[in-house]
């Protein structure tokens, strides 16, 4: 599935759209700076889908410090059966810099 600029998913949020939102940073990352998403470190990522198959046929929306882990994390997902993986391009970099503008 294509993926999604901060824009994009800055809009989709203040609507309360509903998608699964994974932030694939680590844990200290998190807890410094985050957009409220379900924080799945990428390491940790084969381990937790068990408890992301239910969500499986949904949009899930993931996002790391600059894009490059989240990006690891959609190939990994789509590997494992997911249809609906995006990206979000530039990830909380590129999100607090356009909150910024």
């Amino acid at each position: 599935m294509k993926d999604i600029e901060v824009d994009e998913l800055k809009e989709r949020l203040e609507k309360n759209e509903k998608f699964v939102f994974i932030d694939v940073r680590e844990v200290y990352e998190y807890e410094e700076d985050n957009l409220g998403a379900w924080n799945i470190p990428l390491a940790q990522l084969p381990h937790k889908l068990s408890e992301l198959e239910p969500h499986k046929d949904e949009e899930i929306i993931i996002h790391c410090r600059s894009g490059a882990r989240s990006g690891n994390a959609k190939q990994f997902l789509e590997t494992k059966g997911y249809p609906k993986v995006r990206n979000v391009l530039g990830g909380i970099l590129a999100y607090r810099e356009l909150e910024e503008d």
